[in-house]
């Protein structure tokens, strides 16, 4: 590690240290670990790019005027630019603007498409996503792993037996942009020294986006390089968005079968009485890049260049950095142990320093001290609050997820079947992860960095308690604790807040949940997903009032609204269909709600939706969903009881509760168990997985203890951020119940009517309890705490999710009525 940090150079780590204290004071407390997928542009770039934008007038380039030739030959100086940063002459290769490395794949994969017989494709493994997707515009494709391509160089041609005389597209990352992994770049001369002149013609493409981001690309020699290379400059710089195909001049035949045309690409065209056209000729890139070019984007790449190289030296330097960092965070990981020995990371990146190299990226997951995998879901929410850039999941990388965790294709089919979709929070499945964690490391990237991230994983998920001695079971209290519901609270629009039912008053209860809880919702009026805390914390200032006597839901911001608007407005309780866009009209189409499809009912007043769009500066709309339905006006119940909420796996007494992170091994809960089935049978309006949420006043208790000990929070954590609809606490200060103990109840009598109302299993929960329901502000807690009290099998639970049982009458409930555990 000496000789490294030695051979790194002493003083870049300090040169960073200060350049982000001098360009990135809001990142303070902030650790980027995603590199690869974004970078944080500096002060400095934007302020030299500004400068160029107000000091010069640029125009469209397909023009003879002056301020269309200066962006012409500014565009041409880039250009040549690019070429030189990656060692490449203008004589051997042309470089075509392109949105992103994407773009660039879909360029080549067009051309060749458009041949008279197509192309042929194989790809290797490790492919991005957009390099996997070239195969269904191939007439045969191939997926090859690191041995198949090897032996494929010699002189075995993977597509022998076909006869076809059509060209042949291999394409390969020379980064994976899951693991870091790196792959010979001397594959596409060989592959081309191997291809005879009377064979079909083969050709390579290199996916160079992940590599470039910390390490030179060096094209100097043509002969060598690939035929096409592509790349996103956002990933290297941060800014601007802008992508490159780097296209090697004796390949570019392959375009000489593309038919579209957009302007300034032709010379001539002829449409009335004839067909005919010109298309450029001169440079490959003016056949290529169709309409006006993004030329603010391309002149800021300049700036970008000067401010990279000020700041971090070559792309040689950077890579010395990174690899020291990579080192250091790589063993940092990989020697964590449990008390018991157990590593606490899986790490699938190669070891530091294999022989290709790696890219300064470590993929890997984490278990417990009893082996099970952690929620992927829940060490990103967690790290989000810490103020790390990681990534999770699939990381756009299908091959190299399934070798990393030999997830089998039809395990990967059984997933997708039982409910599996990119970014969902279902991350474990038949009890092998789906996806990764993603720590990658860039330029800006700092030894503190490194040190808080593997202190970060040590504090949350390393284990180094001693397993107790097994004990008897302490006996159970023959008497039920005396409770009464403390409060009850409707949220009748998702996510704003609460309105509290008054004492005396008798509420109903629902079997799809209280009384007008969560029947309306704000949804964008682009996308159609309902809007959440989670992204628009100010949802929490928004306060509706039940009015009967007046039929009214009058809702209130408290937060501070435009001159023009008003500060409240009132919605009639009123299902008129006057109030609401009939759904047969033209462009209506579903809504979202927690990933699922739902048909509301939307509202056409102008003034409604413009007082929820002006106050939390969201183009949004009012919608309702009414109870019942059918199809898609009918969601169901997702909860279920959890394993820490099932008997001990002992056969005749019971390990005592380790602290939450770590609990007991139990046997998990049946898939098909009559508890998930019947939890599948209830209705429920918006909330997201119950008819009714609960929480205790000793829980809470408990857990702001633990949050003072920790000194992390100032003042309580009030009850309000759990967004509970009834608060269960004690009857009087003598009666006393253990905190938690809601984990272990199976149903509750509640009220003189003895309604019986039967528990689904704990809350599973996200960082929208760190949302300061009075302020709208976000902090860490107390999600951090619950991370190290209440995490179980990797998930963090608060409170209970329950359900009115099949009975006579209507239930109601009333504050200060009995609570009777059953």
């Amino acid at each position: 590690m000496d000789n490294i940090k030695d051979a790194m150079g002493s003083g870049y780590n300090a040169k960073v240290e200060a350049f982000r204290d001098e360009e990135y004071p809001m990142l303070k407390g902030t650790v980027y670990l995603d590199h690869a997928g974004t970078t944080p542009y500096p002060k400095s770039l934007m302020d030299l790019f500004v400068r160029d934008m107000t000091s010069n007038l640029y125009g469209n380039p397909h023009s003879g005027s002056s301020s269309s030739q200066l962006s012409t030959s500014r565009i041409e100086d880039i250009r040549l630019r690019v070429l030189q940063f990656f060692n490449a002459d203008p004589e051997d290769f042309d470089v075509v603007f392109v949105a992103n490395a994407t773009a660039g794949i879909k360029l080549v994969v067009d051309a060749l498409r458009a041949g008279p017989d197509g192309f042929d494709y194989a790809y290797h493994q490790a492919s991005h996503t957009s390099l996997v997707g070239v195969r269904e515009e191939a007439r045969n494709s191939l997926c090859l792993d690191d041995r198949q391509v090897e032996a494929w160089v010699p002189g075995h041609d993977p597509f022998e037996g076909h006869t076809e005389d059509r060209p042949v597209l291999f394409a390969y990352p020379a980064q994976s942009n899951m693991d870091g992994s790196r792959f010979p770049l001397g594959w596409s001369e060989t592959i081309r020294q191997r291809t005879k002149p009377e064979e079909k013609r083969t050709y390579t493409l290199l996916d160079a986006a992940a590599y470039v981001c910390s390490s030179p690309l060096d094209l100097s020699c043509a002969d060598s390089a690939p035929d096409f290379t592509v790349l996103s400059f956002y990933k290297i710089f941060g800014f601007p968005d802008l992508g490159a195909l780097i296209v090697r001049r004796q390949a570019e035949e392959v375009f000489n079968a593309t038919k579209y045309f957009g302007g300034g690409t032709v010379d001539m065209v002829v449409c009335v009485k004839e067909q005919w056209h010109a298309p450029k000729s001169q440079f490959l890139h003016e056949r290529l890049e169709h309409g006006t070019l993004p030329i603010h984007n391309i002149i800021a790449l300049d700036a970008a260049l000067d401010t990279h190289n000020r700041l971090f030296g070559t792309m040689e330097d950077v890579s010395t950095h990174t690899t020291f960092l990579h080192t250091k965070l790589d063993r940092g990981l990989r020697l964590m142990q449990h008390r018991n020995g157990m590593p606490v990371c899986s790490i699938y990146s190669p070891e530091s320093g294999s022989q290709l190299g790696n890219g300064p990226v470590v993929a890997f997951n984490i278990r417990n001290s009893q082996g099970a995998w952690v929620s992927l879901a829940e060490i990103e929410k967690l790290a989000t609050l810490k103020g790390f850039h990681i990534r999770t999941g699939g990381v756009c990388n299908p091959g190299g997820i399934a070798s990393a965790l030999a997830l089998e294709p039809w395990e990967m089919r059984q997933n997708f079947s039982s409910g599996f979709r990119c970014g969902t929070d279902n991350d474990i499945m038949a009890g092998k992860p789906t996806g990764v964690i993603r720590a990658s490391l860039g330029a800006m990237s700092t030894i503190s960095d490194v040190d808080a991230f593997v202190d970060f994983i040590a504090e949350f998920y390393q284990d180094l308690t001693l397993t107790p001695a097994l004990t008897p079971p302490t006996a159970l209290p023959t008497r039920p604790p005396e409770l009464c519901v403390h409060s009850i609270s409707i949220y009748p629009i998702k996510s704003c807040g609460n309105f509290q039912v008054p004492a005396g008053v008798d509420w109903e209860v629902r079997p799809e949940g209280l009384a007008w809880d969560r029947e309306w919702c704000l949804v964008h009026q682009g996308t159609g997903q309902a809007l959440s805390q989670k992204r628009y914390p100010k949802m929490a200032l928004i306060r509706p009032t039940l009015d009967f006597g007046r039929g009214e839901l009058r809702v209130r911001y408290i937060g501070k609204v435009p001159s023009h608007l008003p500060r409240e407005i009132s919605i009639p309780l009123s299902k008129n269909p006057s109030l609401f866009r009939p759904p047969t009209t033209p462009g209506s189409r579903p809504s979202r709600v927690c990933g699922e499809e739902i048909l509301a009912q939307t509202y056409v007043s102008t003034e409604i939706n413009e007082f929820f769009s002006g106050a939390l500066g969201v183009p949004c709309i009012l919608a309702r969903f009414p109870p019942g339905g059918q199809g898609k006006s009918m969601r169901h119940s997702k909860a279920h009881l959890q394993k820490h909420q099932l008997p001990l796996a002992a056969p005749a007494f019971k390990t005592p509760k380790l602290p939450g992170s770590f609990p007991g091994d139990r046997p998990p809960s049946p898939p098909d168990s009559d508890t998930e089935r019947s939890s599948q049978e209830r209705r429920i309006l918006l909330s997201n997985e119950s008819p009714i949420l609960a929480i205790t006043l000793p829980s809470l208790d408990a857990l702001n203890a633990e949050v003072r000990r920790t000194g992390s929070h100032r003042g309580d954590i009030s009850p309000d951020v759990f967004r509970a609809n009834i608060v269960i606490a004690p009857t009087s200060r003598a009666a006393t119940i253990e905190p938690y103990v809601e984990d272990t109840w199976s149903s509750l009598r509640i009220g003189d009517g003895g309604h019986r109302f039967e528990m689904l299993g704990s809350c599973r929960r996200c960082h929208m309890v760190c949302i300061n329901q009075d302020t709208a502000e976000k902090s860490e807690e107390p999600f951090v705490t619950l991370s190290k009290t209440r995490r179980f099998d990797g998930k963090v639970f608060f409170g209970v999710h329950m359900a009115a049982t099949n009975q006579a009458g209507v239930p109601t409930l009333r504050v200060g009525d009995v609570v009777v555990s059953c």
